[in-house]
């Protein structure tokens, strides 16, 4: 969610940016520790959906055969049409 504190949920960030079709199905994906996120150098894995993201932060993971590498940049107010969802992260080569 969109909040003041900075913040939002894993599950929730990754089904407004489109990466998912439900918020249940990130959720799973996060439970089983397939996404790597790294936040100020430091390299960890997502461990629970509830887990907070911020701006800045740089996830990894592989869905659909391929490896998604993305910064966060904004975390919407809704889970909106694509070119809404694509403005919340940017590619990260390498």
């Amino acid at each position: 969610m969109s909040d003041d504190i900075g913040h939002c949920r894993a599950d929730v960030w990754l089904w407004r940016a489109r990466f998912f079709k439900t918020r249940s199905l990130a959720g799973r994906f996060v439970d089983e520790g397939r996404i790597r996120l790294t936040r100020a150098g430091t390299e960890s894995r997502v461990d629970k959906p509830s887990r907070g993201l911020k701006t800045g932060d740089q996830l990894m993971f592989a869905i659909g055969g391929r490896i998604v590498s993305v910064r966060v940049l904004d975390f919407g107010e809704r889970r909106g049409p694509a070119s809404e969802a694509r403005a919340l992260y940017e590619a990260v080569e390498g």
